[in-house]
Protein backbone atom coordinates (compact mmCIF):
# COMPACT_ATOMS: atom_id res chain seq x y z
CA UNK A 1 0.00 0.00 0.00
CA UNK A 2 2.84 2.30 1.12
CA UNK A 3 6.51 1.59 1.60
CA UNK A 4 6.89 -1.40 4.16
CA UNK A 5 2.73 -1.42 4.95
CA UNK A 6 0.89 -4.12 3.81
CA UNK A 7 -3.14 -4.99 3.42
CA UNK A 8 -3.67 -8.41 4.99
CA UNK A 9 -7.73 -7.78 6.05
CA UNK A 10 -10.54 -8.92 4.65
CA UNK A 11 -13.14 -6.64 2.43
CA UNK A 12 -14.51 -4.68 4.98
CA UNK A 13 -12.36 -5.21 8.14
CA UNK A 14 -8.66 -4.02 8.37
CA UNK A 15 -5.39 -6.09 9.64
CA UNK A 16 -2.05 -4.64 8.69
CA UNK A 17 1.47 -6.24 8.23
CA UNK A 18 4.56 -3.66 8.71
CA UNK A 19 7.38 -5.41 7.87
CA UNK A 20 10.57 -4.45 9.27
CA UNK A 21 14.73 -6.55 8.70
CA UNK A 22 14.05 -8.12 11.78
CA UNK A 23 9.97 -9.40 11.08
CA UNK A 24 6.64 -8.25 11.26
CA UNK A 25 4.53 -6.37 13.10
CA UNK A 26 0.84 -7.20 12.68
CA UNK A 27 -1.72 -4.84 13.78
CA UNK A 28 -5.73 -6.45 14.31
CA UNK A 29 -6.76 -9.85 12.95
CA UNK A 30 -10.38 -9.39 12.31
CA UNK A 31 -12.78 -12.18 13.37
CA UNK A 32 -12.06 -15.49 14.42
CA UNK A 33 -13.25 -16.85 11.51
CA UNK A 34 -10.90 -14.89 9.53
CA UNK A 35 -8.01 -16.71 10.71
CA UNK A 36 -7.10 -19.03 7.88
CA UNK A 37 -7.72 -16.47 5.39
CA UNK A 38 -5.22 -13.78 7.56
CA UNK A 39 -2.54 -16.76 7.62
CA UNK A 40 -2.70 -17.08 3.55
CA UNK A 41 -2.31 -13.57 2.97
CA UNK A 42 0.63 -12.95 5.31
CA UNK A 43 2.28 -16.30 3.29
CA UNK A 44 1.06 -15.22 -0.25
CA UNK A 45 3.07 -11.93 0.46
CA UNK A 46 6.05 -13.93 0.65
CA UNK A 47 6.33 -14.12 4.49
CA UNK A 48 6.80 -16.95 6.74
CA UNK A 49 3.75 -16.87 9.22
CA UNK A 50 7.01 -17.39 11.99
CA UNK A 51 7.88 -13.70 10.80
CA UNK A 52 5.25 -12.03 12.71
CA UNK A 53 7.59 -11.28 16.08
CA UNK A 54 4.56 -8.45 17.15
CA UNK A 55 0.67 -8.14 17.10
CA UNK A 56 -0.46 -4.85 18.36
CA UNK A 57 -4.62 -4.36 18.53
CA UNK A 58 -6.44 -1.50 18.38
CA UNK A 59 -8.98 -2.47 20.38
CA UNK A 60 -10.95 -5.51 21.67
CA UNK A 61 -14.26 -6.01 19.76
CA UNK A 62 -14.53 -9.69 18.59
CA UNK A 63 -14.84 -8.03 14.60
CA UNK A 64 -10.90 -6.96 14.92
CA UNK A 65 -9.61 -9.03 18.01
CA UNK A 66 -11.27 -12.53 17.37
CA UNK A 67 -8.79 -14.06 15.58
CA UNK A 68 -5.95 -13.07 18.01
CA UNK A 69 -5.52 -16.03 19.99
CA UNK A 70 -5.28 -18.34 17.14
CA UNK A 71 -2.41 -15.99 14.97
CA UNK A 72 -0.85 -15.46 18.46
CA UNK A 73 -0.33 -19.65 18.68
CA UNK A 74 -0.24 -19.96 15.28
CA UNK A 75 2.82 -17.42 14.82
CA UNK A 76 4.46 -17.51 18.40
CA UNK A 77 4.46 -14.11 18.26
CA UNK A 78 3.81 -11.64 21.94
CA UNK A 79 0.78 -9.70 22.02
CA UNK A 80 0.83 -5.96 23.15
CA UNK A 81 -1.99 -3.62 23.70
CA UNK A 82 -3.18 -0.90 26.48
CA UNK A 83 -4.08 -1.78 29.88
CA UNK A 84 -7.22 -0.91 29.47
CA UNK A 85 -7.66 -3.31 26.63
CA UNK A 86 -6.73 -6.26 28.73
CA UNK A 87 -9.26 -7.60 30.36
CA UNK A 88 -11.82 -8.25 27.55
CA UNK A 89 -8.54 -9.42 25.63
CA UNK A 90 -7.94 -12.04 28.45
CA UNK A 91 -11.29 -13.01 28.68
CA UNK A 92 -13.06 -12.64 25.62
CA UNK A 93 -15.93 -10.22 26.22
CA UNK A 94 -16.96 -7.07 24.93
CA UNK A 95 -16.16 -5.11 28.40
CA UNK A 96 -19.53 -3.39 29.62
CA UNK A 97 -21.80 -5.96 27.85
CA UNK A 98 -20.57 -9.35 29.32
CA UNK A 99 -24.10 -10.41 28.77
CA UNK A 100 -24.21 -10.49 24.89
CA UNK A 101 -22.44 -13.95 24.60
CA UNK A 102 -22.99 -13.50 20.81
CA UNK A 103 -20.40 -11.13 21.16
CA UNK A 104 -17.48 -13.26 22.58
CA UNK A 105 -14.09 -14.28 20.85
CA UNK A 106 -11.56 -16.73 21.72
CA UNK A 107 -9.68 -15.23 24.70
CA UNK A 108 -5.81 -14.41 24.73
CA UNK A 109 -3.35 -13.83 26.61
CA UNK A 110 -1.79 -10.34 26.76
CA UNK A 111 2.27 -10.18 26.47
CA UNK A 112 2.82 -6.87 27.66
CA UNK A 113 0.99 -3.67 27.67
CA UNK A 114 2.22 0.00 25.82
CA UNK A 115 0.46 3.39 27.17
CA UNK A 116 -0.37 6.31 25.48
CA UNK A 117 2.89 8.23 23.53
CA UNK A 118 4.93 4.65 24.09
CA UNK A 119 7.00 3.39 21.15
CA UNK A 120 6.48 0.06 19.55
CA UNK A 121 9.99 -1.17 17.87
CA UNK A 122 11.10 -4.14 15.86
CA UNK A 123 14.90 -3.39 14.26
CA UNK A 124 14.22 0.04 12.71
CA UNK A 125 10.50 0.46 12.47
CA UNK A 126 9.30 2.16 15.60
CA UNK A 127 5.00 2.46 15.98
CA UNK A 128 3.96 5.54 18.68
CA UNK A 129 0.71 4.73 20.37
CA UNK A 130 -1.94 6.90 20.89
CA UNK A 131 -4.96 6.48 23.39
CA UNK A 132 -7.90 7.86 22.33
CA UNK A 133 -10.74 6.48 24.71
CA UNK A 134 -14.58 6.11 24.17
CA UNK A 135 -14.98 3.35 21.39
CA UNK A 136 -13.10 1.30 23.97
CA UNK A 137 -11.41 2.04 27.35
CA UNK A 138 -8.22 1.66 25.65
CA UNK A 139 -8.66 2.17 22.03
CA UNK A 140 -5.45 2.49 19.96
CA UNK A 141 -4.02 4.58 17.30
CA UNK A 142 -0.51 3.79 16.00
CA UNK A 143 1.28 6.64 14.11
CA UNK A 144 3.97 5.45 11.56
CA UNK A 145 6.91 7.38 9.68
CA UNK A 146 7.02 6.04 5.50
CA UNK A 147 8.46 7.06 2.57
CA UNK A 148 6.77 7.36 -0.88
CA UNK A 149 8.79 8.34 -3.97
CA UNK A 150 11.50 9.86 -1.38
CA UNK A 151 9.54 12.28 0.42
CA UNK A 152 8.43 11.63 3.71
CA UNK A 153 4.61 10.58 5.57
CA UNK A 154 3.08 9.87 8.21
CA UNK A 155 0.46 6.10 8.55
CA UNK A 156 -1.93 6.76 11.02
CA UNK A 157 -3.36 3.11 11.94
CA UNK A 158 -6.93 4.71 13.15
CA UNK A 159 -8.46 2.79 16.21
CA UNK A 160 -11.88 4.54 16.19
CA UNK A 161 -13.81 6.52 17.65
CA UNK A 162 -17.44 5.64 17.07
CA UNK A 163 -20.61 5.03 19.26
CA UNK A 164 -21.02 1.25 18.03
CA UNK A 165 -23.12 -0.73 20.27
CA UNK A 166 -21.98 1.54 23.45
CA UNK A 167 -24.08 2.60 25.69
CA UNK A 168 -23.88 6.63 26.95
CA UNK A 169 -26.62 7.09 28.67
CA UNK A 170 -28.69 5.27 31.63
CA UNK A 171 -26.28 2.60 32.01
CA UNK A 172 -23.32 3.56 30.22
CA UNK A 173 -20.69 1.18 29.07
CA UNK A 174 -18.09 2.14 31.21
CA UNK A 175 -18.81 4.99 34.28
CA UNK A 176 -15.97 7.95 32.51
CA UNK A 177 -17.45 6.70 28.68
CA UNK A 178 -18.63 10.21 28.19
CA UNK A 179 -15.95 12.27 29.13
CA UNK A 180 -13.57 10.14 27.50
CA UNK A 181 -15.26 10.61 23.84
CA UNK A 182 -15.15 14.46 24.94
CA UNK A 183 -11.44 14.14 25.00
CA UNK A 184 -10.88 12.04 22.28
CA UNK A 185 -11.64 14.10 19.28
CA UNK A 186 -9.60 17.45 19.41
CA UNK A 187 -6.67 15.26 19.57
CA UNK A 188 -7.35 13.18 16.80
CA UNK A 189 -7.91 16.87 14.51
CA UNK A 190 -4.41 17.86 15.92
CA UNK A 191 -2.65 14.61 14.50
CA UNK A 192 -0.41 15.58 11.21
CA UNK A 193 -0.91 12.27 9.15
CA UNK A 194 -1.43 12.09 5.72
CA UNK A 195 -2.47 8.34 5.44
CA UNK A 196 -5.30 7.35 7.22
CA UNK A 197 -5.30 3.31 7.25
CA UNK A 198 -8.89 2.65 9.13
CA UNK A 199 -10.28 -0.74 10.94
CA UNK A 200 -13.50 -0.66 8.14
CA UNK A 201 -12.71 -0.17 4.68
CA UNK A 202 -15.53 2.27 3.90
CA UNK A 203 -13.96 4.55 6.48
CA UNK A 204 -11.04 5.65 3.73
CA UNK A 205 -12.53 4.34 0.64
CA UNK A 206 -9.87 1.39 0.67
CA UNK A 207 -11.46 -0.17 -2.63
CA UNK A 208 -11.27 2.63 -4.40
CA UNK A 209 -7.71 3.83 -3.29
CA UNK A 210 -6.36 0.30 -3.98
CA UNK A 211 -8.07 0.04 -7.70
CA UNK A 212 -6.31 3.49 -8.30
CA UNK A 213 -2.88 1.78 -6.59
CA UNK A 214 0.30 1.82 -9.25
CA UNK A 215 -1.25 3.37 -12.18
CA UNK A 216 0.24 6.94 -13.01
CA UNK A 217 0.20 10.04 -10.10
CA UNK A 218 0.62 10.11 -6.77
CA UNK A 219 0.23 7.38 -4.01
CA UNK A 220 -3.59 7.31 -3.49
CA UNK A 221 -3.63 6.47 0.17
CA UNK A 222 -1.55 9.93 0.72
CA UNK A 223 -4.54 12.11 1.74
CA UNK A 224 -3.74 15.25 3.59
CA UNK A 225 -6.43 15.80 5.80
CA UNK A 226 -8.31 12.68 5.11
CA UNK A 227 -7.79 12.07 8.96
CA UNK A 228 -9.02 15.31 10.61
CA UNK A 229 -12.34 14.98 8.00
CA UNK A 230 -13.18 11.71 9.24
CA UNK A 231 -12.47 13.01 13.37
CA UNK A 232 -15.05 15.75 12.33
CA UNK A 233 -17.48 13.50 10.84
CA UNK A 234 -17.60 10.99 13.32
CA UNK A 235 -17.58 13.52 16.40
CA UNK A 236 -20.50 15.71 14.53
CA UNK A 237 -22.31 12.08 14.46
CA UNK A 238 -22.37 11.22 18.00
CA UNK A 239 -26.00 10.03 19.28
CA UNK A 240 -26.39 9.18 23.04
CA UNK A 241 -27.89 5.42 23.40
CA UNK A 242 -29.96 4.24 25.64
Amino acid sequence: MIDNVSYVGSAGISAWIVSAPAGLILIDTGMAAYAPQLEASIRRLGFRLSDVRIILISHAHFNHAGALARIRADSGASLMASAPETYALEHGVYAGSEDRRDWDFPPVHVDGTIADGGVVALGGVRLTAMITPGHTAGCTNYLLPVRDAGRRHTAFFFGSASVAANRLVGHPQYPWIVADYRRTYAPLKAVDADVLLAPHAEFFDLAGKRARLGKPGANPFIVPGELRRLAAQTAAARKPEG
